[in-house]
């Protein structure tokens, strides 16, 4: 058995099925016991990278982009509010609602991975976004999210301004392009092979059994 799994997951702050799908995966890493057996690191993807800086109403984005009604809209956030509530999440969808331009929170995420608080600071923009309505293309906003979880406002939010710290951010959603990802969540194990989608728990389990029962490469 290898000493450690490293699950690399391929995701937006503002994708629903994204952070469902970590919980079942966490939830699979639980039953098994493998809290001190896998490493996991996110990476970044942009479900709307020309989307403007102000946002768009989320209700009108799900129209323009994939032709839902609004019927379609409140049966699609009803049952992803309920999918959400089976793992032990809080979806809380309201009609004022904006989809937003994630780029400089992914880059926020690369400031909190040099400070190893990059997982906390993924769950706090989870939890803004889905939870507690905020607006997460304000800088304001987003000072808190770092402050939360302890990190430096001031000094998380300079790398916004940062020519190189962006530059980094457009290199590493491009390499994830390259290796042929166009859809999150996508969950890749060891760099060798990949799952995509919010997978039941389950098949998270016998994946990470028949890859831990490997022999080292």
């Amino acid at each position: 058995m290898q000493d450690k799994l490293k699950i690399d997951i391929v995701s937006d702050v503002v994708c629903p099925w994204c952070i469902i799908g970590y919980k079942r995966l966490e939830t699979a890493i639980e039953s098994l016991g493998l809290q001190n057996k896998v490493e996991i690191e996110w990476q970044p993807f942009e479900l709307n990278p020309d989307m403007p800086a102000e946002g768009e109403n989320l209700r009108e984005h799900s129209a323009r982009k994939y032709g839902t009604t609004p019927e379609g809209s409140v049966e699609a956030r009803q049952r992803l509010a309920g999918l959400a509530a089976e793992e032990g999440l809080a979806f809380n969808y309201f009609d004022d609602m904006r989809m937003v331009n994630t780029f400089e929170l992914h880059v926020l995420l690369e400031y909190a991975t040099e400070h190893g608080m990059q997982h906390d600071l993924q769950m706090q923009f989870f939890a803004d976004f889905f939870t507690l309505q905020k607006d997460l293309s304000d800088r304001a906003v987003m000072a808190e999210s770092l402050e939360s979880v302890g990190l430096d406002a001031e000094e998380g939010l300079a790398r916004l301004d940062d020519h190189d710290a962006r530059k980094q951010v457009t290199a590493h959603e491009e390499h994830w392009k390259q290796m042929g990802i166009s859809s999150v969540p996508t969950f890749v194990f060891n760099r060798r092979s990949a799952l995509s989608g919010a997978q039941p728990s389950d098949v998270f389990e016998q994946v990470l059994t028949d890859l831990l029962a490997q022999p080292a490469a």
